[in-house]
Formats: C-alpha cells, sequence, structure tokens
C-alpha cells in the first residue's frame, strides 16, 4: 500500500521493529553517499554515510550482506551508540539484483543471528522490489543539493575550485543549461573561468560578453547591485532590459541574475538556458542562497590569503622574510641557484645619527632599488634588520658575480653602499650550510672594506 519508496521503507522498519529488539534502519543512496531514510526511534543511527564507508558502505558497494557477531572485531564498523555488540546489515536489490540500498539491524544483546540473517534478506528482497515498482530511490531534492554544493563550496581549497563548484551547483539546482560568474575587482570586472563542463549556450554566451567587454560586465552587475534582487527574463515578446542584450543576442531566453557579495567588490551569477522558461520563485531564492553562500566562501578564502601574505611577508619593504626563504633555498639546485647575502654598509650609523624613521626609509629605498635591478624570476627576501638575501638561478658563477655587482650599483644610486657575499650550493651540501658560506664570504667584504662583491669558492 506504501505510496512512495521511503514510505515503503518506513514500513518495512515499523514491521521489523514489532518482532526484533534491534536498532533498525534503511540506508538509500543520494549522489555521494547513503542517506537513512527510515529508522526506529529518532537518533543514535547514522544520518548519512559517506559511500564506501563503515559496514553499510561495503556492504551496499558490494552488494553482498555481511553478518558480525562481534562489532569490535570488524575494522569498518562505525559506532553509533553505546552498547552494540552484533549487526546484520543485507543489501536491499531490485529484481536485477543491483543494490538500491541497504537494511541494517544492530543488536545489544543475545541474538540467533543466522534466523535473522534469512528473515532480513527475505524482508530486504520485496523491500527491493517495491521500490523498484515505485520508480527507485527517491531523487534528491534541490533543497538536498544546495546543501551538498554548500558543503563543498566551505572546503573549497582556491578561488578556482570554489567558482567551479559554485556554477555546477547553479546549474544542477536551477536545471538550466548555463551559469557563470560575473566579478569586479581592482582591475575592472573579470567573466570567471569557464568549468570542464562547458555546454554550447554556455560558450556562445562567453564568447558574446568578452566581445562586449569590461563596460558591459560592469552593466550587468550594477544592475544586479542597484536593485538588489534577482532578475528573471523569460516573458514571452518582452526584449531584455539593454544590460543584459549581450545575453540575449547569445541565445539566452531564460535568465535568472542574482548579485554576489557587495556592490564594490562582489559581482553577479547569470543563470540561463534557450528554451523559454519561466523560472519560478523557489529557483530564483535557492540562487540567492547559492550567490550568498559563494561570496562568503570567496571572502574567507580572500581573507586567508591576505593573511597568508601578510604572515610571509616583512611589514616595512613588503618583500618575503624567514620562513618563504627557507622554503626557496630548500629547493635550490647545485651549481645553478644563487645565494646573495647582502648587509648595509653604515646602516647603525644611520640609525644613530638620523633615528631610526630615517632608517626606515633607508630600507624601504634600497628594496626598491634592488628590486629593480633583479631579473624576472630572480627573487629578494628581507631576514633581518639591514640584512637581505637574493635568490637567483644562474648558468655559472661568474653570472652571479656580475648580478651582485649590479646590485651595488643600484645601492649607490640611493646614496648608500652594500657588501654582498655570493655562495652556489655545492652537490649533496645542506642550505644552511650554503647559506653559511655566502655568510662569510659577506664577512670577507666588511673586512676587506665593504662597498664590494665576493664569491665563496670553498
Amino acid at each position: 500500500m506504501a505510496s512512495t519508496a521511503v514510505e515503503a521503507c518506513r514500513w518495512t522498519v515499523t514491521a521489523l521493529a514489532r518482532h526484533a529488539p534491534a536498532t533498525i534502519s534503511v540506508l538509500l543512496p543520494m549522489p555521494d553517499r547513503l542517506r537513512c531514510v527510515a529508522a526506529t526511534g529518532a537518533w543514535q543511527v547514522f544520518s548519512t554515510v559517506p559511500s564506501e564507508t563503515g559496514i553499510v558502505g561495503r556492504v551496499y558497494a558490494s552488494g553482498i550482506g555481511t553478518t558480525v557477531p562481534d562489532v569490535a572485531a570488524d575494522p569498518d564498523y562505525l559506532p553509533a551508540r553505546p552498547g552494540v555488540t552484533a549487526e546484520i546489515c543485507v543489501p536491499v536489490l531490485d529484481p536485477a539484483g543491483r543494490p538500491v540500498g541497504v537494511l541494517d539491524l544492530q543488536w545489544s544483546g543475545p541474538v540467533e543471528l543466522a534466523l535473522w540473517r534469512r528473515t532480513a534478506e527475505r524482508v530486504a528482497g520485496r523491500l527491493g522490489a517495491r521500490i523498484t515498482a515505485l520508480g527507485g530511490p527517491p531523487s534528491e531534492s534541490r533543497s538536498e543539493k544546495l546543501l551538498r554544493h554548500a558543503a563543498a563550496l566551505t572546503t573549497a581549497p582556491t578561488e578556482w575550485d570554489l567558482m567551479t563548484e559554485a556554477i555546477c551547483a547553479a546549474r544542477e539546482v536551477s536545471a538550466l543549461s548555463a551559469a557563470m560568474l560575473l566579478l569586479a575587482g581592482g582591475s575592472g570586472p573579470r567573466l570567471g573561468a569557464p568549468t570542464g563542463a562547458t555546454g554550447e549556450l554556455e560558450s556562445r554566451v562567453r564568447a558574446e560578453l568578452t566581445e562586449a567587454g569590461a563596460p558591459a560586465l560592469h552593466r550587468m552587475i550594477a544592475r544586479a547591485h542597484r536593485h538588489g534582487s534577482g532578475y528573471t527574463l523569460g516573458e514571452t515578446g518582452h526584449p531584455p532590459t539593454a544590460e543584459y542584450r549581450p545575453l540575449a543576442d547569445a541565445g539566452v531566453r531564460t535568465l535568472v541574475a542574482v548579485p554576489v557579495g557587495p556592490p564594490d567588490s562582489g559581482g553577479v551569477l547569470l543563470v540561463a538556458d534557450e528554451r523559454l522558461l519561466q523560472p519560478d520563485p523557489t529557483t530564483v531564492n535557492l540562487m540567492e542562497l547559492l550567490a550568498g553562500q559563494a561570496w562568503t566562501c570567496l571572502d574567507r578564502l580572500r581573507t586567508l590569503a591576505r593573511l597568508r601574505e601578510q604572515a610571509s611577508s616583512d611589514p616595512l619593504t613588503g618583500l618575503r622574510h624567514t620562513g618563504p626563504f627557507g622554503q626557496r633555498i630548500a629547493r635550490a639546485t647545485p651549481g645553478r641557484t644563487a645565494l646573495l647575502a647582502i648587509d648595509v654598509d653604515g646602516f647603525k650609523a644611520v640609525n644613530d645619527t638620523y633615528g631610526h624613521q630615517a632608517g626606515d626609509r633607508l630600507l624601504v629605498g634600497l628594496a626598491r632599488a634592488l628590486e629593480a635591478a633583479l631579473r624576472q624570476g630572480d627573487e629578494l627576501y628581507r631576514i633581518g634588520g639591514d640584512e637581505f638575501v637574493a635568490v637567483i638561478e644562474v648558468s655559472r658563477p661568474e653570472e652571479a658575480v656580475r648580478i651582485a655587482e649590479r646590485l651595488g650599483e643600484a645601492a649607490r644610486g640611493t646614496g648608500h653602499t652594500i657588501s654582498v657575499g655570493v655562495a652556489l650550493p655545492h652537490p649533496g651540501e645542506s642550505p644552511e650550510q650554503t647559506r653559511r658560506r655566502a655568510d662569510q664570504a659577506l664577512y670577507a667584504v666588511k673586512r676587506q672594506g665593504r662597498d664590494a662583491v665576493h664569491l665563496s669558492t670553498t
């Protein structure tokens, strides 16, 4: 008499519970996990279990039931409540023998497991046939899809991954064929990079927006934030507003556009289709929720990136400091990576005579001059008060010396001088030993009168 698969599962659990003093649950598949749709009691069962996790995941993946007399001896057992001693888990199979779920029973006392295993298999067989007759396991609702994607957004490690997940979520939840993110930025609005699942319509829209240029993107973002609410296109006989004309030119006949984040740094989420549809209020609401979650996660990623940059950079000069320098020299190539240890001549006298503010200005000016004198790809670090290190790739030691001399010329252009010690790592030498030799070469310059370059040959 059940009219839905979930109802059939609940009635099955109710019937078994009249005779079996066990915790009983039925789990059906969703995209990446098994979901509990019926259980005795209201808690102390796993609501969802990741695919192939635990005994239930193992049974579903293999399609083979299992009897566990001692759950403590099974490495896959997931303890949901205290006191469980034995478990029977059998697959719920469709008439073709394919798993469509699992039936799980857990006991806390003595039980005739062999008898209950046969009973569980017979009941699971009847349940599988009924679920199949009702159209199979229930499909994931749009709200559940949104929650699944929202969880993925919170764990996205990069902006690329986050934008990819947001676009995929917009397509799947809305059931429209194309989705794009337009984001504002310091250098102007930009169209988010496409995902690997770009369809024909989305490709046409991207081409049209790229040709229209930044002004068209800016107008779309501005309109979305001017009104602060979702906009839909799709009414027969009524053309879109001017801001969305490039989309219509690309073949878009249905559009949901919702603002993302604040007006100055946010953007707009565009979800579109070439079919003429009527987006319902629920679809627009879900897209607004998705846009809000995507922006929260994007803002978090950017904040973390700023904090990491601040943690790895010298606040005075903006150069990277000790931590990144240690990571860089750990990747040094013997005979090709040169370390240039740099010390500012007479820096203490500047501080003592003119004050620390003057010393700070000297360091900032020198940092900019040294950066400008280096080649593209060379790296400059500040590792102490007036101590810098440049890490450069060269083909022979003489090239490193020439670059060090160029740094000396750049320093003299600021009215100050520097001493430079140069060392190239030997095969089998640790980064610390190479740096020690560069420092020794620097001290040799200091002893000989400063404002010069010395290459370590030992």
